[in-house]
């Protein structure tokens, strides 16, 4: 619905999940979800080997997902450079601080 309204009014957004840009949204930008179900468990695993949660460190994330929706782009009368409809993927492996995935839909 928030996206039907931004785009019927021809609003360009950001949403914070990739659904919202999957679903017609324009951009999407925020932690990327997996790394943090996946560090999430990593700290399940420390608790349960026995490990005190309040001496566990608090953790940030380190990886972010962009989702641009290239469809939603034109129908809003945006391009999207060249240079950035090819970058597809950057793992963690590839940048060690912080990295973004990169999707595009559409």
């Amino acid at each position: 619905m928030i996206t039907a309204l931004a785009l019927g009014n021809k609003i360009p957004a950001v949403y914070p999940f990739p659904r919202f840009a999957v679903e017609g949204g324009l951009i999407a930008y925020g932690v990327d979800l997996a790394d943090q179900l996946h560090n999430a468990g990593g700290y399940a695993a420390r608790i349960l080997k026995g490990e005190n949660p309040a001496d566990l460190p608090i953790q940030t994330p380190t990886r972010y997902a962009l989702t641009i929706n290239i469809k939603t782009a034109k129908a809003l009368g945006l391009t999207v450079p060249a240079a950035a409809q090819n970058v597809r993927f950057w793992h963690k492996a590839d940048i060690p601080a912080r990295s973004i995935n990169v999707r595009y839909w559409g």
